[in-house]
């Protein structure tokens, strides 16, 4: 069964930076769809960075030119964050699709959320 653990979140000043990362772990686990999201207090949860088909990453306005999705070799995914602002406080989920060796083949699971706060 693949398993997703997040890790990275913290508190952070107005104008730092933080790098979340998120580890999938199984058997013959591969990676297709990353997504990041996140949800702040009180609003709905909202993409910020994923790359999809076209294997481009994709970043929401509010985050574009300041935040990076990527991943390496082993199965870790990760959101740098640089530049942060107060309104990019809340909590921070991955999502990820992929393949693996046993049956079902695919997968899609949300890690378990990490929370970053940004002071202002």
């Amino acid at each position: 069964q693949v398993q997703l653990v997040e890790s990275g979140g913290g508190l952070v000043q107005a104008g730092g930076s933080l790098r979340l990362s998120c580890e999938a772990s199984g058997d013959g686990v591969s990676i297709g769809v990353m997504e990041w999201y996140r949800q702040a207090p009180g609003k709905q949860r909202e993409l910020v960075a994923a790359v999809i088909a076209d294997g481009r990453p994709h970043y929401a306005g509010p985050v574009k030119g300041r935040f990076t999705i990527s991943r390496d070799n082993f199965g870790t995914v990760y959101l740098e964050m640089n530049s942060l602002k107060p309104e990019d406080t809340g909590t921070y989920y991955c999502h990820l699709e992929g393949r693996q060796k046993k049956r079902p083949r695919n997968w899609a699971i949300w890690g378990q959320g990490t929370q970053v706060t940004v002071s202002s």
